[in-house]
């Protein structure tokens, strides 16, 4: 039976039905299979989305539009810019930067890219940067959206297996700035072997303006992390504080969000969030299939066999996750596999926070991985590139980012230093 259900899962999503649909197709037949009552199908969607824990999901989402649209992020860039511009590959260098600190404030690597290469792709082409290589870097920049924390990935992880929100986040820091400046140091080598140089220094004049103008933006995520990692709210109430924060900063200090970028805000956020709780709400009745028919007590019994110890089992996991990355998107694969293989590796003796981040380390590589990399297709339309032309940049990159992954996958300690301190 349940060999029956995931072949019609991927079968459904292989022709191109959207994934919460695939999800609730397999879960339709699993339970006509199984003479369950169709009536247990809308109560395990129920069961699956009323849960506290999702509610800093719409509004981390919201916020991060709030910004795109109110002028936050581009003022986070300018002040970069003028900070780290000049140096050898300075674009490059303030598009790694400026992704870091967009990611503490947007939880979504697509919405990164999109947001960073409107505005710095053209600005690498001006400085003579080769637009394949524009579009990459700004591509695998980006990907520190899904990383760095508030995540939008690690939320639905976190749903789905149930471990906390808080801690995920926190142990989100140290691959994320692990992952930022292995990216500087490689881009500071291949822009001085290429001959890119910075932009001009800016003048002390300059740099102090552009702090002025963008103190209040780089505020935003100490305000809201600071206020999770010390303890003065939870993570939904720091999603609220995010969106009023961005909502007063764009209309009363900045005055660039009128109503009509207010409703567009509204409107992207209201399609993002629908999408993402269909997606949760199916998965919730396709993992109650599962877990009656003990697949995850299967699937742990498979790897016991074929993989002796943690090593070899994490090995097997990060292989698995690079190909379903490379084919399936970040909320897909983290809903579909989540519930699935933290269990299995819990039983290996593997944190299930440590083990989340490595998912979400590996879904975010996917990101930036044909053929269904989705940074690199909106680099690619805002760059006006090839993904053909934009790949062969990102080889050197495609290396140290699963160098990374497998330093983060064997050194705990990168992920979990800072949520054991903080208890």
């Amino acid at each position: 039976m349940i060999p029956f259900i995931i072949v019609t899962l991927f079968g459904l999503m292989i022709i191109g039905v959207p994934i919460a649909f695939s999800l609730g197709g397999a879960s339709i037949v699993g339970f006509l299979l199984t003479d369950t009552a169709m009536q247990a199908l809308a109560q395990k969607m129920l069961v699956g989305i009323a849960k506290y824990s999702l509610l800093p999901l719409p509004f981390f989402v919201f916020s991060g539009n709030l910004m795109g649209q109110g002028g936050i992020s581009k003022r986070l860039i300018n002040f970069v810019q003028a900070a780290t511009g000049h140096i050898t590959g300075g674009v490059a260098i303030v598009t790694i930067i400026s992704a870091m600190i967009f990611a503490s404030l947007s939880g979504s690597s697509s919405a990164t890219t999109a947001a960073l290469g409107m505005i710095l792709i053209p600005a690498m082409v001006e400085y003579r940067y080769s637009k394949g290589y524009a579009g990459a870097i700004t591509a695998v920049s980006a990907e520190l959206g899904m990383i760095i924390p508030p995540s939008i990935s690690m939320i639905i992880y976190a749903i789905i297996t149930e471990t906390s929100i808080s801690k995920i986040f926190i142990a989100g820091f140290g691959p994320g700035i692990l992952i930022g400046l292995s990216l500087i140091i490689l881009s500071w080598y291949l822009c001085k072997k290429r001959g890119y140089v910075g932009s001009k220094k800016a003048t002390h004049e300059e740099w102090l303006a552009a702090l002025k103008n963008s103190w209040l933006s780089l505020l935003m995520p100490v305000v809201v992390l600071g206020g999770i990692y010390t303890g003065l709210f939870t993570a939904t109430e720091s999603a609220i504080i995010s969106v009023v924060y961005a909502f007063l900063l764009s209309v009363f200090v900045y005055k660039e969000l009128n109503f009509k970028k207010f409703c567009k805000c509204v409107e992207d956020s209201l399609i993002t969030i629908g999408m993402i709780t269909m997606v949760i709400a199916s998965a919730a009745a396709f993992s109650f299939l599962l877990t009656s028919e003990q697949i995850p007590q299967k699937v742990a019994a498979l790897f016991a066999a074929i993989a002796p110890n943690s090593f070899v089992f994490l090995l097997l996991v990060n292989l698995l996750l690079i190909v379903c990355g490379m084919f399936f998107d970040s909320t897909s694969a983290v809903t579909v596999l989540a519930g699935i293989l933290a269990p299995v590796a819990v039983a290996f003796g593997v944190n299930p926070i440590h083990f989340g981040v490595i998912m979400v380390v590996n879904m975010a590589l996917g990101c930036v991985t044909p053929p269904v990399g989705v940074n690199l297709f909106v680099a690619c339309r805002i760059g006006q590139v090839s993904i053909e032309e934009m790949s062969k940049e990102l080889v050197p990159y495609w290396i140290l980012l699963i160098a990374d992954l497998l330093l983060i996958t064997y050194v705990p300690a990168i992920s979990m230093t800072l949520p054991n301190l903080m208890g």
